[in-house]
């Protein structure tokens, strides 16, 4: 994999973000299960949104996406990655092309007005469903390292992160009858293929688990419903080129599914792209 990040973080591997046509999800493609964004993480604990469950999620996706299990590290982190996308940043790679960065900057704005990505608000609306860096450049990468030295801003993505890709994914795990590990599969996914119902979209991945077995809530049982899921997910994953390489479901999920370990107990241990992590 080509080394994409402009401002690593000390200590981290080769970032693996061109495996992150990721996140990025279209307005078009948000999850059905989102809520407003007012609202951040779901309240109730249960599975992964239990606090310890949550920070293994974290570090799970980060081994993934940024070769390191310090998630916090890329609040920082941006580029335009020449996936189409325009500019890829932060926790979960919002972009400049799909919405979700637009959004984000949005939240910073109504929380700090006057912050030093407002200014880049209007350009961010011209360029949103494109790969246009106009009005952006020279100044918002740079800009956005600024930001994410704010408290607010870090938080913002934060509760983005949780509005549009982990909330919808416990919830419907929960709604299917998962534990955690099934809730963290559902989150994993939505991260990396969006939310929504096109052929790729998480939401045709769980339809085309479905029609192969039945979730616990539906009298199925859980190990055959992930299989099955899990399944559907390598698939789409290898209808494009850039997350052809399926090992965050073969070495790491499957791994925990295969050991019975559906509550995500630690200790945990897994392999991304040939690199090898734990969790003690």
């Amino acid at each position: 994999m080509r080394h994409l990040f402009s401002d690593p973080a000390p200590g981290a591997g080769t970032s693996r973000r061109t495996v992150l046509a990721l996140a990025c999800a279209s307005l078009a493609t948000l999850p059905l299960l989102s809520p407003t964004r007012a609202a951040a993480a779901p309240s109730r604990v249960s599975g992964l949104d239990d606090p310890a469950k949550k920070e293994i999620a974290m570090q799970l996706v980060s081994s993934a996406e940024n070769s390191s299990l310090d998630w916090r590290a890329q609040y920082r982190y941006i580029e335009d990655i020449g996936d189409g996308r325009g500019y890829t940043a932060g926790i979960i790679g919002f972009c400049s092309g799909t919405g979700d960065m637009l959004d984000l900057v949005e939240l910073y704005a109504e929380r700090v007005p006057g912050n030093v990505l407002a200014p880049y608000l209007a350009a961010l609306r011209r360029v949103d469903g494109t790969d246009s860096h106009e009005g952006l450049d020279p100044g918002f990468p740079e800009d956005w390292r600024r930001a994410a030295d704010d408290p607010a801003f870090r938080g913002a993505q934060d509760d983005e992160r949780d509005r549009v890709y982990f909330g919808p994914a416990v919830r419907q795990g929960q709604a299917d009858g998962l534990r955690t590990l099934g809730q963290f599969a559902y989150y994993d996914a939505i991260v990396m293929h969006g939310g929504g119902s096109d052929p790729l979209g998480f939401g045709s991945i769980r339809e085309r688990a479905l029609g192969r077995a039945r979730p616990p809530a539906q009298g199925g049982d859980e190990v055959t419903y992930l299989h099955a899921f899990l399944d559907e997910r390598v698939w789409a994953m290898r209808q494009e080129e850039a997350h052809s390489d399926t090992s965050r479901v073969d070495t790491a999920q499957r791994v925990f599914l295969d050991a019975g370990n559906l509550d995500l107990d630690p200790p945990l241990d897994w392999r991304v792209y040939g690199d090898s992590y734990h969790i003690g």
